[in-house]
């Protein structure tokens, strides 16, 4: 079972890297977090491939720490 969770947890880890890796890049952002600028200037709703990528990101978060603490408490017993 350790080992099962252990291989969910590397997959998981690779899927996230990819999928955070293909979200486009907020420079915009990023600039106006920098000078001081509203962060919240510009903000509309995701739509289409943005959307999903998001939500695959936040599924696959969540998956990596239910993974992680498995571990964390198997590997303690």
């Amino acid at each position: 079972m350790y080992n099962v969770i252990m291989t969910l947890l590397i997959i998981v880890s690779i899927l996230l890297i990819i999928v955070t890796m293909m979200q486009p890049q907020k420079q915009q952002d990023a600039l106006n977090a920098l000078s001081g600028g509203t962060v919240f200037s510009g903000q509309t709703k995701k739509r289409g491939f943005e959307a999903v990528l998001e939500k695959v990101t936040s599924v696959l978060l969540v998956l990596f720490f239910v993974f992680a603490l498995l571990l964390a408490v198997m590997s303690s017993k």
